[in-house]
C-alpha cells in the first residue's frame, strides 16, 4: 500500500482538515506526493513571477492558515502526462464528492468537466470550495 513521506506529510498537515481527510484516503489506493499546502508571501509572489500561479498574496487559497489549496501529483510525478494527471484528478474529485467535500481542480477551473477550455492548467491543484470554517 502506498504511503506519503514524511516530506508529504508535513506539507499536507498546513492543509484544512478536509483536504487532510481527502488525500490520507486518496494514498490508500493511489500512490501521490504533496508537492505543496500554505504558501507564505515571498512563495506566493515567487509561484506568480514564475507564471506558476495567477493570484498574487494574499488572495491565493494556498496563502489562508490552515491552507485551502494543495498541490499534489500523481507518484512518480510526470509533468507531461496530462492523461494520468486528469485520471488522477478524476480519481480525487470522485472521492472528495463521495465524502461529501466539494473541490476544484486547477485542470477545470469551471468545473464544466471540458479539461480542455482552461486559459491557465494547474494540474497538480486541489482547491476547497465554499468552506465556511477552517
Amino acid at each position: 500500500m502506498p504511503a506519503f513521506s514524511e516530506k508529504s506529510l508535513n506539507n499536507l498537515a498546513t492543509c484544512h482538515s478536509l483536504l487532510q481527510r481527502v488525500f490520507h484516503e486518496v494514498i490508500r489506493e493511489f500512490d501521490c506526493t504533496i508537492l505543496e499546502g500554505h504558501r507564505d508571501k515571498a512563495r506566493q509572489n515567487q509561484m506568480v513571477a514564475e507564471g506558476k500561479s495567477q493570484v498574487g498574496w494574499p488572495n491565493g487559497k494556498h496563502n489562508a492558515v490552515p491552507s485551502l489549496a494543495v498541490d499534489v501529483a500523481a507518484y512518480p510525478i510526470n509533468w507531461n502526462d496530462r492523461e494520468r494527471q486528469t485520471l488522477f484528478a478524476g480519481y480525487v474529485i470522485g472521492l472528495a464528492r463521495s465524502m461529501g467535500i466539494n473541490l476544484r481542480w486547477g485542470g477545470d477551473w469551471d468545473r464544466d468537466t471540458e479539461v480542455r477550455d482552461n486559459n491557465f492548467d494547474d494540474l497538480v491543484h486541489f482547491e476547497l470550495v465554499e468552506v465556511t470554517d477552517a
